[in-house]
């Protein structure tokens, strides 16, 4: 055998010997993605072999000892780099030449304010578990240093789910458990009020260093597609703006709320709807992705701002961030 196909021969024995370790569902789940991932990046898939090997220890590492998320993790760079590993496992399915950021000019301005020490917070969509890494990779063109400082607000998901945590583990997270899922189990709700409440605390205290980017997706959970076939940005919770909103002017720091759009759904789509179980399909394809960040929004004065009471307009708050997230999506999703 060739070079190519003793690799891919030891790939396919390391895939079987992973998967008769885990449980049968995340086993299909593995293969399903390594199959799909296969096909997407054809003939590159070669030189994908040594991070697909990682991944099989990374989750082997994580089936013999599981990780634990802090309320607010830290990307872990050594002894492994798992920022670098997400990178480098997403990268081969990102058609780069035909993948866009737009509002650059946005993206300095954040970068300065940073170094000046006023926050950020980007109230965005959310599309695929990696955007973390398809957001780094997109930026780390023209703002490597920025794209490595955001903060992810993340939910129980992407921290609990077998295929996930060794990505998680690569990003700088506040964890969080959304209102979608925090009575499920009943039984530990108290327990993850208690995170939250931790978390909050954790965010509170990072507001008021300052120099912090917080990205967060309103709706709780990712944009799926209509009974028509067309992904739609999913709705924006107002009372999870207004909260950001009300930490950030507590913290008396300078901080700056931007639009963010992002389009990746074809990388990795989530499933058609929305399950509590974790161990979700996972089918991936190759393809183009794109940001857009949107200048600041005036949290003070917006359209419907004049209104006088007070869940009316924290409402209309929230509505207008989505209006614009989902006109800067319209744009992207016209360069696909």
């Amino acid at each position: 055998m060739d070079n190519a196909s003793t690799s891919e021969h030891l790939l396919e024995e390391g895939l079987d010997r992973i998967c008769r370790k885990m449980p049968e569902k995340y086993a299909a789940i593995l293969r399903e993605l390594y199959r799909s991932y296969r096909r997407a990046v054809g003939q590159s898939f070669v030189s994908a072999s040594a991070t697909w090997r990682l991944f099989f220890e990374l989750i082997e590492e994580e089936l013999e000892h599981p990780y634990t998320f802090a309320p607010y993790h830290q990307k872990v760079r050594s002894p492994i780099d798992y920022y670098q590993f997400g990178i480098d496992f997403l990268l081969p399915l990102v058609d780069l030449p035909r993948s866009h950021v737009l509002g650059l000019n946005v993206v300095d301005e954040i970068a300065l304010r940073l170094s000046e020490g006023a926050n950020v917070i980007l109230f965005a969509n959310h599309q695929t578990e990696p955007d973390p890494q398809a957001i780094a990779i997109l930026l780390q063109r023209t703002h490597p240093k920025l794209a490595e400082k955001i903060i992810y607000v993340a939910g129980e998901r992407v921290i609990s789910d077998l295929m996930a945590i060794p990505f998680s583990m690569g990003c700088d997270l506040l964890c969080i458990y959304s209102k979608r899922y925090i009575d499920h189990p009943p039984e530990l709700k108290a327990q993850k009020q208690l995170h939250n409440k931790q978390t909050m605390e954790k965010m509170s205290r990072l507001l008021q260093e300052g120099g912090k980017i917080i990205y967060v997706a309103p709706s709780g959970g990712r944009d799926r597609r209509n009974f028509e076939g067309v992904v739609e940005v999913a709705p924006f919770d107002p009372d999870s703006i207004e909260m950001f909103y009300l930490m950030a002017r507590k913290a008396k720091t300078p901080t700056y709320f931007h639009p963010l759009a992002v389009a990746t759904y074809n990388i990795l789509p989530p499933p058609e709807t929305i399950q509590k179980e974790l161990g979700e399909s996972r089918s991936t394809k190759r393809t183009p992705i794109h940001l857009f960040f949107g200048p600041a929004f005036d949290m003070e004065h917006f359209t419907g701002s004049e209104e006088s009471d007070r869940l009316k307009r924290r409402k209309m708050r929230g509505d207008a961030i989505w209006s614009l997230v989902k006109q800067q999506y319209q744009t992207l999703d016209a360069l696909s």
